[in-house]
Parts: C-alpha cells; structure tokens; sequence
C-alpha cells in the first residue's frame, strides 16, 4: 500500500487524520541559529508570543510535554504543580528524541511516538491562531489554540515566565 503523504511528518498526518484545519509554513533552518523557536518566529514574520516551542520535562520522574512560547522559559515549578507531581526537571535530549520521534529542534507536540501528558501554556489563547513545530526543523503548523489542546489531549495552565 503506497503512503498518501510521504512528504507528511508524524504531525501533519496526525492532523490530517483528525480532520483539523491546519496551515504549513516552512522556512530555510539556520544551523547556527541559538533558539530555533526565535528562528522560527524571525524567519516567518510571526509574533514570538504566538509561536510556542514545545519542551520535556520529567516530572516526578515521568516524562511530560511542556509547550510554551518561543520568548518564554519554561516555569519548572508550575508545570509540576500543572501536572500533579512535585518536581520538574528538563528532559534529557537523547530521550526526549527517542520517545517522541522527533529530533531537537523539530519536537512537535502533535504526533508523537508515545502519547504523553501535555500541558500548554494558558496563553495560548489570546490568540486565534498560534504556530508550533511542524516535526522537523524548518517546519511550523499553524492551528487555532483550541485544537492544539484537542488533538494533544492537553490541559492548559500558566506554565510560562
């Protein structure tokens, strides 16, 4: 059986499969670039507080998706608290590429090998539309806050500072 969308990531036929209205945006990754999330939003024209980088966390020792904006940390202690546990702390690199698929840099909070609990930051809201990776670097989805927390089965908190 011939794959329908061999140029898809894990994200985009996720989306697809889920019948969500999503847009593509892709731009020429800078290898040298120190934030791909501020590449991303430079390299689009996009406000940096409406595209959101996706990040993971171990909390309580289990692991969990964080996706806030691009111009914003990561709040450890909120996100512990958002998901239940204690203590969060960053995810180690090789297993967050290794659980979710996805390389650094790529890490798409749609798709993912392993479903994992997500939180997005509440601020995703504020905007009709918000842009996250697309699953490879050089890629965003454009989606509207609400089907981004669809589709991930997200809770949503103030986990950005």
């Amino acid at each position: 059986m011939a794959k329908k969308q061999s140029q898809g990531t894990p994200a985009t036929v996720a989306l697809t499969k889920a019948k969500v209205e999503f847009t593509t945006h892709a731009y020429e990754h800078d290898p040298a670039a120190k934030s791909f999330g501020l590449e991303a939003a430079e390299a689009l024209g996009l406000a940096p507080e409406q595209v959101f980088k996706t990040l993971l966390v171990e909390v309580d020792g289990k692991l969990t998706v964080g996706v806030v904006p691009v111009d914003k940390q990561l709040d450890l202690k909120a996100i512990a608290a958002a998901a239940g546990g204690k203590k969060a702390v960053m995810a180690d690199p090789a297993a967050a590429e290794r659980t979710t698929g996805y390389v650094v840099g790529g890490i798409s909070p749609i798709g993912q090998k392993r479903a994992l609990p997500t939180v997005v930051d509440s601020t995703a809201a504020d905007h009709p539309t918000v842009y996250v990776s697309g699953g490879r670097r050089g890629l965003d989805i454009g989606l509207s806050p609400a089907d981004l927390i669809t589709v991930t089965k997200a809770r949503t908190a103030a986990i950005a500072r």
